[in-house]
């Protein structure tokens, strides 16, 4: 895959998970916890596309750290999928 592909690639959490979008959905009006966690990946996630498109550039090293953060977040938000049945 070419570098440009993959910087276009979105990361959103319903294209991560599109099977998942009424839980998704479900999860972020009943459950607060996963409503926070939902906002952190979101604002990880825009922060690192401001990042890939040179809208704030930064070092290559603060923007790993930031993929890997997202990373988590969207390991944690999968979890709550298989918590609820």
């Amino acid at each position: 895959m070419e570098l440009d592909e993959m910087l276009g690639q979105n990361h959103d959490i319903y294209h991560e998970f599109p099977e998942y979008t009424q839980q998704i959905e479900k999860l972020r009006t009943s459950n607060s916890d996963f409503a926070k966690l939902f906002d952190e990946y979101t604002e990880l996630n825009r922060e690192v596309i401001r990042i890939e498109q040179l809208v704030e550039p930064r070092s290559h090293e603060f923007h790993e750290s930031l993929k890997k953060k997202r990373l988590r977040a969207k390991d944690k938000i999968y979890e709550y999928f298989h918590e609820q049945g």
